[in-house]
């Protein structure tokens, strides 16, 4: 499930954002909170992927337009890291509880949705380690 699905599972308008301006079709809260998981889960498996040679420049397939796309087995393969990932157990910074990763963005979009109701006087943001 993504970002988008979370938020408005929390009672968020996933289109109104403060980072990213708005447009009709854009969830511009979804991708705000998808900002503070970029590094810890974005960037940190493609990173982990190319470090373990699991994912390599023969991956990809090169357009004449100069377009790069991940080749379909390939494309398989990050998906199956993914979802190895979002098993991870840690503990939330905030709430001091375990979590898995996979369930880590559904968690901040309740704190987030909190926090606009004025349940909460901030957001703790997720910060990885």
């Amino acid at each position: 499930m993504g970002c988008l699905f979370f938020m408005e599972s929390s009672g968020i308008d996933a289109a109104a954002g403060f980072l990213h301006r708005d447009r009709p079709g854009r969830p511009g809260m979804a991708l705000d909170l998808m900002e503070e998981f970029r590094a810890p889960l974005a960037d940190r498996l493609a990173l982990t992927l190319i470090n373990r040679r699991q994912i390599s420049s023969d991956d990809f397939d090169r357009e004449e337009s100069g377009a790069v796309f991940l080749k379909e087995d390939s494309r398989k393969k990050v998906l199956t890291a993914w979802q190895e990932r979002k098993k991870t157990v840690l503990v939330h910074p905030f709430l001091q509880e375990k979590t898995t990763l996979g369930l880590l963005i559904h968690i901040q979009a309740l704190l987030l949705a909190r926090h606009l109701r004025g349940d909460m006087d901030c957001y703790p943001p997720f910060i990885g380690k």
